[in-house]
């Protein structure tokens, strides 16, 4: 497949923000001549970014219309087992490798999303940068792009696990955690943290799904 041109790598980007951001959800309908509006391209970036969120099973077909993709019970358990294992990596690099700043900008981002806890949307944000940051923290570019493919995935997800009562703060003290190990160079405790937190996010997130289930039956 031919690199993306200019013009359709910006609209990819737009549309997929669109996505991570919940202004288009699992099964929203996408159609060129809106989005080409609404982001002020043509239709022409358009089409090549909605192919290519396509071949990468961000978007699905129903019927002619094209839809952002959902993921389905085992879809999201295999997602979890696979980002537990490539964070709980990062972290534990990221206690090896992360220098002084990095650890003071991490220490930052817990302390400023205290301020954010009775936001789940806008705490959901922060999380994914926060997250990010030990990604680069960890100083290995193949993880790092591993990662931005998992969370990509992650998009797909109609709601955030931080949205359930009292997960907001218990996700800050566990996001704490994870960096005091870091800051002390604790590699296998700054790994046994992030696991953790992956673990207590997907529980969150399989009584999320099983009380809207029982809602909606």
């Amino acid at each position: 497949m031919p690199p993306p041109k200019p013009g359709s790598t910006d609209a990819y980007s737009m549309i997929l923000d669109a996505i991570d951001t919940g202004i288009y959800r699992p099964g929203d309908r996408l159609v060129e001549s809106e989005l080409a509006e609404r982001f002020g391209v043509s239709r022409t970036p358009i089409r090549e970014a909605l192919q290519r969120l396509e071949t990468q099973s961000l978007l699905s077909r129903d019927g002619r219309s094209l839809i952002v993709a959902s993921l389905d019970h085992n879809q999201t358990a295999e997602l979890y087992v696979v980002r537990g294992e490539l964070e709980g990596l990062a972290a534990r690099l990221a206690a090896r490798h992360a220098t002084p700043e990095e650890i003071r900008v991490l220490r930052e981002m817990v302390s400023a999303d205290d301020a954010l806890v009775g936001d789940p949307t806008a705490l959901a944000r922060s999380n994914r940068r926060f997250h990010k940051q030990i990604h680069l923290a960890s100083h290995n570019r193949y993880l790092v792009q591993q990662l931005d493919l998992v969370y990509r995935s992650m998009a797909l997800m109609a709601t955030t696990s931080l949205a359930a009562e009292g997960r907001g703060e218990i996700a800050q003290a566990e996001h704490d955690r994870i960096v005091a190990c870091i800051e002390a160079r604790d590699e296998g405790g700054a790994e046994e943290a992030l696991r953790s937190h992956i673990s207590v996010a997907f529980v969150t997130r399989l009584k999320q799904e099983a009380a809207r289930l029982e809602t909606e039956g």
